[in-house]
């Protein structure tokens, strides 16, 4: 599987159509790493995450029959906004299946995207098995966040990016959920220097990829709640990307609530940007190794900015201003 010469073509294909993304030197991090560190700032791209990237490629190669029949997706939002309006942009519909009790602003989102919600269970694997089912019967297309190689490399263009805006990069943190993203960063950036190391970040109370990477296979983990609610969620049994994470990631950090929140709560107060829970992951990690990056260049992915006003409110409980 050549990861890295399907992100070359990708990026070809959905240049016109995805925004480069600043990445940008950040003075604080920096300063407390004694480091040279890059916030990628995903979060602008359209859509608010990087899942419009992948959405797009994937959308981009539907052919005549596929696109008048629709496709169909599962997510709890950031996913199902990007297939929403990558289905739109190509004059295709999207039907999204979602969990009873889904967040009603991210189900708006996707409304004024143009995709079509269904609400099916009582959890997110309720809801894709449905869509699968759904997608199989009717023929359509089913669009995985992840577990697809032109999801995957649609994802990869950030690190296309970051290869011309920060050629000397020693390092790259990223949020891991299914590992589409990561593996998509990974396969370009070592394609194009294997001595970058690729450190994979997770919520402590939620990294079933990082424990089905250990068994190597998909397997059953107990999830606890995690403010970084867009990498929640189980691994696909056969997902092709449980075996590019175990290829490509380089070292794994576990972080608690409390210190993805502290993350949030400075990439705020220091550089002006409100993050979801996801983007405060690498962040923490990154902090949580800071003695390791003394004289190096590493980048921090800050992969969306969706976060409920109510989610937002917690950075701030309790908590005393950020030196």
């Amino acid at each position: 599987m050549d990861v890295a010469r399907e992100v070359v073509r990708a990026e070809e294909r959905i240049r016109p159509f995805v925004r480069e993304t600043p990445c940008e030197r950040s003075a604080h991090l920096s300063k407390i790493s004694r480091g040279d560190a890059y916030l990628k700032l995903e979060h602008l791209q359209h859509t608010g995450s990087f899942k419009f990237r992948g959405a797009t490629n994937k959308v981009r190669q539907l052919d005549d029959k596929q696109i008048q029949d629709g496709v169909i997706a599962a997510s709890t939002g950031n996913h199902g906004m990007a297939v929403s309006r990558a289905a739109q942009q190509r004059g295709t519909s999207a039907k999204i299946y979602m969990a009873k009790g889904a967040s009603e602003a991210k189900v708006e989102l996707i409304r004024s995207l143009g995709g079509e919600t269904v609400f099916f269970g009582e959890n997110p694997v309720d809801a894709e098995v449905e869509a699968r089912r759904v997608a199989k019967q009717e023929g359509k297309v089913f669009i995985s966040p992840y577990n697809d190689l032109q999801v995957i490399a649609g994802q990869g263009t950030i690190g296309v990016e970051l290869q011309r805006q920060v050629p000397q990069l020693d390092a790259v943190f990223v949020a891991v959920g299914g590992g589409g993203l990561i593996s998509g960063i990974a396969g370009y950036l070592k394609s194009q220097n294997p001595r970058i190391k690729i450190i994979a970040c997770w919520p402590e109370n939620s990294r079933v990829m990082y424990e089905s990477m250990k068994a190597g296979h998909a397997v059953e983990f107990p999830e606890q709640p995690t403010i970084s609610d867009s990498t929640a969620g189980g691994v696909e049994e056969g997902a092709i990307t449980i075996d590019l994470c175990r290829r490509l990631i380089d070292d794994s950090v576990l972080v608690s609530e409390r210190e993805i929140l502290h993350a949030m709560r400075l990439v705020f107060e220091k550089e002006r940007w409100l993050v979801e829970g996801a983007a405060g992951v690498p962040v923490a990690a990154y902090l949580k190794q800071k003695d390791s990056w003394k004289g190096k260049t590493a980048a921090m992915i800050l992969c969306g900015r969706n976060i409920p006003p109510e989610k937002a409110e917690r950075m701030f409980e309790g908590g005393a201003a950020i030196h």
